[in-house]
């Protein structure tokens, strides 16, 4: 069920009540008791759905998943030797800094 933000317009006092969609909005006011309810309209709530994904993660079948760690464990290899050639990289813009 929802929860929807109403303000009194009489006294302004304000409350949030959990009601079914299909109810009817409330018009009496439970601090003053008059007839000056008003439903507020607010922006909702989000969904974001952050980092590698709940499908990816979540959802896949077992060969999948086995073909994704065995994928991984291969591009760990090579990203080692490419961890390497940056250092050198580096040592050489470092000379080239130095040399100026």
């Amino acid at each position: 069920m929802p929860t929807y933000d109403y303000e009194c317009d009489a006294c302004g006092h304000g409350f949030e009540l959990f009601q079914r969609i299909s109810e009817n909005p409330k018009r009496k006011c439970p601090e003053c008791g008059k007839q000056k309810l008003r439903r507020l309209i607010g922006p909702g709530a989000a969904i974001m759905f952050k980092g590698s994904g709940f499908y990816s993660t979540d959802y896949r079948s077992e060969s999948y998943k086995k073909a994704a760690s065995a994928e991984k464990s291969g591009s760990s290899s090579s990203t080692s030797g490419d961890g390497k050639a940056a250092g050198k990289k580096s040592e050489t813009k470092t000379s080239t800094a130095a040399a100026d």
